[in-house]
């Protein structure tokens, strides 16, 4: 075989690899976050979370200004009536006091020379030895004399006061919730150092929307949840209801009273509190609002369907009856037992692979679980 002919062999077999259609890359199957709906009936109830207060929270500052050099407690320490917490620069105080004692020893002097004053021209009035008039002028210098000594005696009681207020102490027993100035700053009258909540009653404060706040103002008692105890109902009471709406959010505080409180109840915490829904009835199921998406002008759910360890998605149109804080109740289109995507529902297609990935549930669920039912 000559040259020629190898060279053309090689060319014919590059141009048949070329012309070979390229093996198909198999896609890894897409991860995606599967919500398995219980069995258990929804109790028609709406429930908002909120943060766990004191009903009286007190403002502590400092009733002068001056430079902190001390501070005696943190966040979250218990405090007793009286307790020292922090402590001012007495320098500046304590001259005050003492320019304070010096004008009133001069007045106190002046005083006593008016007076004597006084003592003697009156002498000397009844003896014709003087007019009456000097007389007059004397009795008038000693009264301004003596409304002199009683404004300083005034001001050195003051200034004595003062000195005493470069201490800032616990007027009431409680717990430190926050802490505004550190050592070293100057802090201004009034300005506010930390802030007490006092021991006592508690209180769960939550926002509520305004189709809301009617039933609330009908409602006795409520229920209130721990996220740390979600099966221990606790018994609540609206205490108050903002007068006006939060100009940001659109919707109004309420405070709810904790009628009797666990032990362990402890200020921050995060809380349920759980209104009953009079116009709904119960049962549904409850699944997240992020796997409910519109297709067609209805709701819509991913179901999926088992292929061994992968799972494809079908379109189910569902009924969704309500909205609520926590999740959309189904009253139609789902079984229980059944999975569903509950995220990511935009970017599915219709028979794809995918690869189910199970999230913890939150511990808030048990809340709205109708007691008796099966799990």
């Amino acid at each position: 075989m000559n040259t020629r002919t190898l060279i053309a062999s090689a060319l014919a077999l590059g141009f048949l690899a070329a012309c070979s259609k390229p093996e198909p890359v198999v896609e890894a199957p897409r991860p995606v976050v599967v919500f398995t709906l219980a069995s258990a009936q929804v109790a028609p109830a709406a429930l908002y979370t909120g943060e766990v207060r004191a009903r009286y929270e007190s403002d502590l500052a400092f009733r002068i200004g001056g430079k902190i050099v001390e501070r005696r407690v943190d966040v979250g320490a218990v405090v007793k009536p009286g307790q020292v917490l922090a402590r001012l620069d007495p320098a500046d105080a304590g001259l005050n006091a003492e320019a304070a004692r010096a004008q009133l020893a001069a007045a106190e002097n002046e005083f006593a020379y008016a007076r004597a004053e006084v003592l003697r021209y009156r002498d000397l009035v009844a003896k014709n030895f003087v007019s009456r008039s000097v007389l007059d002028a004397k009795e008038t210098a000693f009264r301004s004399a003596t409304a002199r000594v009683e404004q300083a005696r005034a001001q050195a009681g003051v200034a004595g006061r003062q000195a005493g207020y470069t201490s800032l102490l616990a007027d009431q027993p409680g717990v430190i919730t926050a802490v505004g100035a550190e050592v070293g700053q100057v802090v201004k009258d009034s300005a506010v150092v930390m802030k007490l909540a006092r021991d006592g009653e508690r209180e769960v404060l939550i926002a509520v929307p305004e189709s809301r706040i009617g039933e609330l103002k009908k409602a006795g008692r409520v229920e209130v949840r721990l996220w740390t105890q979600p099966d221990v109902a606790l018994a609540g009471r609206v205490r108050e209801i903002a007068p006006s709406a939060d100009a940001a959010t659109r919707t109004y505080a309420v405070r709810v009273s904790i009628v009797d409180p666990l032990p362990a109840l402890q200020l921050g915490m995060t809380a349920n509190v759980v209104l009953a829904d009079s116009g709904a009835t119960a049962g549904g199921l409850l699944v997240p609002s992020t796997a409910v998406f519109e297709h067609e002008g209805a709701s819509a759910v991913w179901v999926m369907q088992a292929e061994g360890e992968r799972v494809k998605p079908v379109l189910r149109k569902v009924t969704v009856r309500q909205y609520r804080e926590d999740g959309a109740l189904v009253s139609a289109g789902l079984a229980a037992g059944e999975t569903i995507a509950a995220a990511g529902v935009h970017k599915i297609i219709a028979g794809q692979a995918l690869r189910p990935v199970a999230p913890a549930r939150p511990a808030a669920a048990p809340a709205l679980v109708r007691p008796g039912a099966a799990s």
